[in-house]
Order: structure tokens, then sequence, then C-alpha cells
């Protein structure tokens, strides 16, 4: 099953790539990392299938640390999709960064990050990080938003 899903979201992200406007003049377009995603997606959904035709079944080692009793927990899976929803909406409106920052914390949060402050403030410096280097430097279109503005000037 799941390679079947790893196939599908590599088809969908390699049909994706070629809907993504390439800027004129950019020598690095942003094609190349969805496209390296979806092809490293399919490579690695394929070895899974192949294997498992091949009779390949992975064991669970003692060691692991997999309580196969406990239940599914649908409060976590619930924070972290709304958590995926609220970036999508908060996208334009405020930004990539802060979005992100949002996402990434509240995930850390929702995972059960001792100090949630910490989490945020890494989320947002792992989102500026981001928006610098593919927004900035490699040119893709990440909305700075508001607050960041300023610093999409300085590219």
């Amino acid at each position: 099953m799941f390679a079947v899903l790893m196939l599908t979201l590599g088809v969908f992200a390699l049909v994706g790539v070629f809907g993504i406007r390439v800027p004129v003049g950019a020598q690095v377009g942003p094609t190349v990392f969805p496209l390296v995603v979806s092809i490293l997606l399919l490579a690695a959904s394929a070895a899974v299938i192949v294997g498992i035709f091949r009779g390949q079944r992975v064991e669970l080692e003692e060691g692991e640390d997999i309580d196969e009793s406990m239940s599914t927990d649908w409060l976590t899976l619930a924070k972290i999709v709304a958590l995926i929803v609220a970036h999508l909406l908060l996208l334009e409106p405020i930004g990539w960064a802060p979005s992100a920052a949002i996402l990434f914390g509240g995930v850390a949060w929702s995972l059960g990050a001792k100090r949630w402050w910490m989490a945020f403030l890494v989320g947002l410096l792992v989102a500026l990080s981001v928006q610098i280097v593919f927004g900035g430097l490699l040119g893709l279109s990440l909305p700075w938003g508001p607050l960041f503005g300023w610093l999409g000037g300085m590219f």
C-alpha cells in the first residue's frame, strides 16, 4: 500500500512539474527540485514494488520501539492536517516563511515538543532559510508576505 501511495505521489509530482512556469533567463529553474523529488519517489516505489513481488519482506526487529497495541492518535493527526490546511490558506496573506513557521512549530508542538516557543522559533529560522535560498537565490515564487517583504527586496 505504501509503495502504491509513493508511486501515485511520484506520478502526481512528475505531472505537476510540467505545469510550473519557468522564468525567462533562470539558470536553475523552479522545476529542478520537484523533478528530483518525483524521480526519487518513482525510483523508491519501483524498488519497493519489485522487492515485494520477489517475496522480500521485512521482519520487525525486537529492538524497534513499536507498540502494536497502541491505537492511532487521531487528535494529533487532526492537528497536523489542520496545520497543513492553515499553511495553505495563510500562504498568500502572510507569506511563505510565517505560514511555514506556524506549520513547522505547530507540528513539533503536536508531536510533543516540550518548549513550544522554541519549536516555533526554530520553525521560523528554518522557514526563513528556505525562503532566502529558494525564493531569494533560486528565484522561486514563494510569497514574502507583508512581514518579510522588505527582505525580498534584497534579492
